[in-house]
């Protein structure tokens, strides 16, 4: 890639960026109320999107071969117990990776 190129590519990832973020903050502003799908959609979507994230790391997981999914059933109760602990997204996930990451790689080998 040129330089140019490359500036381009920049601008357009920093122009999506800041379209996608402030956007929704032009469209619904507070003149006038937001839509009641627009309200559903976000209570129903970090649900949806987290169990999407279940099913696509759960995708290869073969209980009948070694480790037997083992690494990836300890790193979702220490997920769920971390949830249902603190109520915290971020923290959960974080856990949940770091408890798979160490088993995967000082446990199961």
């Amino acid at each position: 890639m040129t330089i140019t190129q490359q500036v381009i590519t920049i601008g357009m990832c920093v122009l999506g960026t800041v379209l996608t973020r402030a956007l929704p903050f032009l469209i619904f502003n507070g003149k006038r109320p937001t839509p009641r799908y627009v309200q559903y959609l976000g209570k129903v979507l970090p649900s949806a999107i987290f169990s999407m994230l279940v099913v696509y790391c759960l995708r290869n997981v073969t209980p009948l071969h070694y480790s037997y999914g083992l690494p990836e059933l300890i790193a979702i109760g220490v997920t769920v117990t971390v949830h249902l602990w603190k109520r915290q997204m971020l923290l959960s996930i974080a856990s949940g990776t770091v408890c798979y990451m160490l088993l995967v790689q000082l446990v199961f080998k």
